[in-house]
């Protein structure tokens, strides 16, 4: 039986943090990056179309809700270790992204240190809430966030060549990857979740997919014009989210549109971006 705090069985967390253990070993075998040594940054290139550096800004600025996104969510799962330590772990992870966007910005010229953290003042100013009211619901919705995050980055990546600007395109591949490993870790948590309750984890599914947006984006003053630079380039749009997130997302899961009712996927979860 499910417990009534966490609405899972103890055999549940247990099996999480087995699974945040492979998670955190593999990272440190295969994954680990080195902000100052694995990136050529001797080779940005300042003469890249502004309107990458646009969408690298942006997705920099969400990066910085970093306080948001763990702050919020660590009281709800402060007694769930296998959780909670990589609620950590990824705070880590992420914090590297925002530092390495930021620097890319700065050292390419695109940005100065004073205007980058003049923008960045607005995720100081602001804060962002939990989008999900319970942590079956978050786990659901942070799954379809990290893979939507890591299309973005892969989609910037194929538009950003390693000849146009080889200190971002690398940068941009180690990102991505790491997006990939945490969808793929909560994944995991959510077929841990369907096995335990399978009508009342649809029924969060339901939740994300029918009201998603990617954390943050929308909160910003210039939030639309954005969103308009992420769609003017290609890089995620409805049809992407519906082809790259929301049926990959039922077939890595085992789920059938059927159990979905299809009907849910209607507006657009086009109005954020990443985290």
């Amino acid at each position: 039986m499910s417990d009534s705090a966490q609405g899972t069985s103890p055999a549940v967390e247990a099996n999480i943090y087995h699974l945040y253990r492979e998670y955190f070993n593999k990272a440190e075998r295969k994954r680990r990056w080195n902000l100052e040594d694995d990136i050529p940054w001797a080779s940005c290139n300042p003469n890249l179309n502004p309107a990458f550096a646009d969408v690298v800004e942006s997705f920099c600025i969400v990066e910085l809700f970093l306080p948001d996104y763990i702050g919020k969510i660590l009281p709800l799962i402060r007694g769930y270790r296998g959780r909670a330590w990589f609620a950590a772990n990824w705070g880590y992870e992420e914090s590297k992204h925002s530092l390495a966007l930021g620097d890319w910005l700065i050292k390419s010229g695109q940005r100065t240190a004073e205007e980058l953290e003049e923008t960045s003042r607005y995720a100081v100013d602001h804060q962002w809430n939990l989008p999900m009211d319970n942590v079956r619901g978050m786990v659901c919705y942070s799954m379809v966030q990290e893979l939507a995050t890591w299309l973005h980055y892969r989609n910037l990546r194929k538009l950003v060549s390693e000849q146009d600007d080889p200190a971002l395109h690398v940068l941009l591949g180690y990102v991505a990857v790491d997006e990939r490993a945490h969808f793929d870790f909560f994944s995991k948590l959510v077929k841990l979740h369907l096995e335990d309750d399978r009508p009342g984890t649809l029924e969060q599914l339901r939740r994300v997919f029918g009201h998603f947006l990617m954390p943050a984006f929308h909160m910003l003053p210039d939030g639309a014009r954005r969103k308009a630079a992420v769609q003017s380039l290609g890089i995620f749009d409805d049809d992407v989210f519906i082809e790259g997130v929301y049926l990959p997302t039922l077939d890595t899961l085992g789920v059938t549109r059927a159990e979905m009712r299809n009907k849910v996927v209607k507006k657009s979860h086009t109005a954020g971006t990443l985290n």
